[in-house]
């Protein structure tokens, strides 16, 4: 290609090497999305080519190092930590500035919340996109993001931004030219003349935001037309099956990653192909176009890698880091969201049985991926309980939802949580949770067991595997903000109370509202670091429960298995020996991984205090 002509022969051949490597899965990709799958490849080979040429020295030995190493994300000292810029520092330079503070963590891996300039107010919090080649102006500047990758590169930080793929702002250059008449830019959009195909989708779509965002299109004056808009009439949901919009998003991931962004996070990803008699998520072309976005972005940049926001039912998610075709193709990092959703079932419920039940029923992902577990995150806590795994418990799923809604709302007698009630739908009963975690876990309140119960949610997120990652303001205990109304903007969404803003006092690290609570998820986080059972290249296998309180997650390994024991409920509880026995591990020479120590043994079964962790090996 002539934009290569003038490197140096060996970069030469490394392009056409990784052309050779990822070109088939690249046409594989395109093949199911659009008639000529290879007029769209020369498109992207052309693009990737020019990155690839545009691309840092020191990026290009970042991507050596990553093809050398592609495990580095799995890795047991992997862990990462989400923010809001704003919220965290200031401005992106602060972040950079502050950086010493994550380093002393021992993170690995930061996700700034949308730094991107988004559209005006309202923007839903930055994922309503105006330009994607520009940074919000109170943050700083492409210059800025640029010498922040640099600074946490240094460190050892890989830096995570949001990608949003599904939809734009009004406002989006793309949606301007749309709406004044452009026919190439119109076409970047879905936009019907009259209802007639509106109602038909809406017939099998669900409502995201039902009480903010009623329906799934708005009427736009400028276009004439009915736009889709799944979650805000702000928002315009782009035509995937135009390949003018892949080449465009393409080229965004390409410039992002130049800019030294290692870690792409794919937000909305499960609503981006439409069909009409579905929900309109998790369609199989979704895979598609992202095993097609990776390979191009495996021939420009390595070093990049995808991560699927993904907040779908257990039986979709695992295909998000890839199932058959696309096994271990598509991203490498997805949420799992639902083991968020169960830790905080099992403090409620005081039992493990139901997660133990979910946990198991999902499939193994692919070795080379791996999943994002936390304990919280930006947004709100959605029940993401099958009816089906409730069922084979003894359950109903509706009525354990609904308990759940009420117990995190602190409605629920006895309840030591104090959360939010957040997006109540009167028509299907459905109501989601907002609240940090230490005050959903009951700090603040009467009982004494809240930061036990802080902790040992955490250290079933951290012992998982997986990449584990903190929500800002979490790992010092921070309670709701009581003023989160206030900002301008806010009053209409409460998941802002549990985006709290930090405080530097004097230049210094923040100042914890619970230091136990700090020092026991450092000291977790220095546990994980030293337990190579813990790489995400090895399944987590989660046991029967033997007492219905305590969770078992079993860590097989070559260098000996690792068995997790974490109990859920406020008084003592047991692990049988035979347990152990089954496992490999002799009780008399087990050692719990957190403490050094051996477990107290007694009456034949390794015994838990309230609320105890313990990783056995």
């Amino acid at each position: 290609m002539s934009v290569l002509d003038d490197l140096p022969a060996h970069r030469r051949e490394l392009f056409e090497a990784r052309v050779a490597r990822w070109l088939p899965d690249l046409l594989a990709g395109l093949t199911p999305l659009y008639p000529d799958p290879h007029a769209v490849a020369d498109r992207l080979l052309v693009a990737a080519a020019q990155a690839f040429a545009d691309r840092d020295d020191e990026l290009h030995a970042l991507d050596l190092r990553r093809t050398l190493a592609p495990d580095w994300f799995q890795r047991p000292d992997a862990l990462g930590y989400a923010a809001y810029a704003d919220r965290f520092a200031g401005t992106l330079a602060d972040v950079a500035a502050r950086a010493g503070y994550l380093t002393d963590l021992g993170v690995t891996y930061l996700h700034l919340m949308p730094v991107l300039t988004p559209g005006p107010p309202p923007n839903d919090g930055g994922y309503a996109v105006a330009d994607y080649s520009t940074v919000r102006p109170d943050l700083g500047t492409t210059a800025d993001l640029r010498a922040l990758t640099r600074e946490l590169r240094g460190r050892g930080i890989s830096l995570c931004l949001d990608l949003v793929l599904n939809h734009v702002a009004r406002e989006h250059a793309w949606a301007r030219a749309a709406r004044a008449g452009d026919p190439e830019k119109r076409a970047f959009f879905h936009v019907f003349p009259d209802r007639t195909r509106p109602d038909a989708y809406e017939a099998t779509l669900p409502e995201v935001f039902p009480d903010l965002a009623p329906g799934s299109f708005s009427w736009d004056d400028d276009l004439a037309g009915w736009v889709w808009t799944t979650f805000n009439d702000y928002q315009w949901d782009v035509d995937w099956s135009n390949p003018d919009v892949f080449c465009a998003y393409a080229d965004v991931v390409l410039e992002l990653a130049n800019h030294g962004v290692e870690v792409l996070r794919l937000d909305a990803i499960a609503f981006t192909w439409k069909r009409l008699g579905t929900n309109c998520q998790n369609q199989p072309e979704v895979h598609a176009l992202t095993q097609a976005l990776r390979a191009v972005a495996r021939i420009a940049c390595p070093a990049t890698v995808f991560l699927a926001e993904a907040i779908v039912g257990p039986r979709d998610l695992v295909g998000y880091l890839g199932q058959g075709e696309h096994w271990g193709k598509v991203s490498d990092l997805a949420y799992h969201n639902g083991l968020m959703v169960q830790v905080w079932s099992m403090l409620a419920a005081r039992d493990a049985v139901l997660a133990s039940r979910a946990l198991q029923q999902l499939p193994v992902p692919p070795s080379t991926t791996a999943w994002i577990t936390y304990v919280r995150c930006h947004d709100d806590i959605g029940w993401a309980v099958d009816d089906a795994d409730a069922a084979a418990v003894g359950l109903s799923g509706f009525e354990h939802r609904r308990f759940l809604s009420d117990w995190y709302a602190g409605f629920f007698p006895g309840s030591w949580a104090r959360g939010l009630v957040f997006g109540e739908n009167e028509q299907t009963g459905d109501r989601r949770i907002s609240g940090t975690a230490a005050s959903l876990a009951g700090l603040g309140t009467w009982d004494p067991n809240a930061v036990a119960r802080v902790l040992l949610a955490h250290a079933v997120v951290l012992g998982f595997g997986g990449l584990p990652v903190l929500w800002s303001g979490d790992e010092l205990g921070m309670l709701n903000d009581p003023h989160w109304a206030q900002e301008p903007g806010h009053a209409e969404d409460n998941r802002w109370a549990h985006r709290p803003r930090l405080s530097w006092p004097d230049g210094g690290p923040p100042s914890p509202v619970s230091p136990a609570i700090a020092d026991g998820i450092r000291a977790l986080a220095a546990a994980r670091a030293t337990l190579p059972q813990l790489h995400a290249s090895v399944a987590a296998e989660v046991l029967d429960p033997r007492d219905p309180a305590v969770l078992l997650v079993a860590r097989r390994h070559p260098l000996g298995t690792v068995l997790g024991a974490y109990n859920v409920a406020p008084e003592p509880r047991h692990v049988p020996l035979d347990v152990l026995w089954g496992l490999g591990l002799d009780p008399a020479r087990v050692v719990d991984h957190l403490t050094g120590a051996a477990p107290v043994v007694s009456d034949g079964a390794v015994q838990l205090r309230p609320y105890e962790s313990l990783w056995l090996r």
